[in-house]
């Protein structure tokens, strides 16, 4: 898909968009996909300073402030979730990719408490006994 106008993008922003939150996936359901093999990639927007403070090795680290010099790392053909510790950033780096022509992009919804609710030692145990 071509790249939208902002106000292109906004006309699209109906009831019927928020109403079904396609804009958002949830900590459980992205890691239901990842674990049934699914193509997902969680995008960690937060700055290198956070991501040295606590790293997540799963996700792929690509700081908000760099996101379009290096938008060509992200992948095309995935389900792209948009992380950062409360969800403002991640908010923001899911509209400049939808309207850079991602289509496949979505919220990772929760921040920090949902992310760390599903990483909880018997969640990861059963993911990794689990995944594919």
């Amino acid at each position: 898909m071509s790249e939208k106008t902002f106000g292109e993008w906004l006309s699209g922003l109906d009831l019927d968009f928020w109403g079904t939150a396609r804009h958002k996936v949830t900590p459980a359901q992205f890691f239901e996909r990842w674990q049934s093999g699914e193509d997902v990639v969680l995008l960690d927007i937060r700055s290198h300073e956070e991501a040295q403070y606590m790293a997540l090795p799963f996700a792929l680290h690509i700081p908000i402030d760099e996101l379009p010099q290096r938008r060509g790392e992200i992948p095309r053909d995935k389900l792209v979730a948009t992380f950062c510790s409360a969800g403002v950033r991640a908010s923001i780096a899911y509209a400049y990719l939808q309207l850079q022509g991602l289509e496949n992009v979505r919220i990772f919804a929760g921040g920090y408490p949902d992310l760390m609710e599903e990483l909880k030692a018997s969640k990861v145990r059963k993911l990794l006994k689990e995944t594919p």
